[in-house]
């Protein structure tokens, strides 16, 4: 399934997120326990704006690209919001959901599911983020129901390799999103 549409809403909000973060929050807390603000943007912004290019593209990322403090750039925003531009634009081609994608070590994936990993990427880390800089994460009813769904179909998979963390309770009447953050181990009434 071709989710560009998605991935250009995504997008905006992660590059209105960043927008949003003040210099005295990089080194707060987050819900992700193992990285505090700064971990957890770098992860963001390589792994969301470079590795959607990169798939696209069917190349690696360079490690100098993995292990680059991004956020130490005055202008570390603004740069991410071009790359994930770029990223967006990547997939706007149609063969580039053809065929697999390298997902890393020779083990090879259908493009459309790397796709739906990133958007689960760009969602749940931007999630992440706006928690933990005080901010609200915005998505749509329709970006909403497609993150539950590839949650859904990943969840036992990510929880394997340690990428979620056992599900938490949402309350009644909750947002399919927000479904999907506590079937990814993400507590909503988490604060920094």
């Amino acid at each position: 399934m071709n989710i560009h549409h998605l991935f250009v809403e995504a997008s905006a909000e992660a590059d209105r997120l960043a927008h949003g973060v003040a210099p005295e929050q990089i080194a707060g807390r987050t819900p992700c326990p193992e990285y505090d603000t700064r971990a957890l943007l770098n992860h963001w912004i390589v792994y969301t704006s470079h590795g959607l290019e990169h798939r696209a593209r069917r190349t690696a990322l360079p490690e100098e690209l993995t292990t680059r403090d991004f956020v130490v750039e005055p202008d570390w925003a603004d740069a991410y919001g071009a790359q994930l531009r770029r990223g967006v634009a990547a997939w706007a081609e149609p063969a580039v959901w053809e065929g697999e994608i390298d997902f890393g070590g020779g083990g090879m994936m259908p493009a459309t599911e790397i796709a739906a990993m990133l958007l689960l990427e760009l969602t749940l880390h931007g999630w992440d983020v706006a928690r933990a800089t005080g901010q609200d994460y915005r998505a749509s009813v329709e970006l909403g129901e497609a993150v539950e769904g590839i949650v859904a179909r990943y969840a036992e998979m990510y929880r394997e390799y340690d990428g979620f963390a056992v599900p938490v309770a949402v309350p009644a009447g909750a947002t399919a999103f927000e479904r999907a953050l506590g079937a990814s181990g993400r507590d909503l009434l988490w604060k920094p």
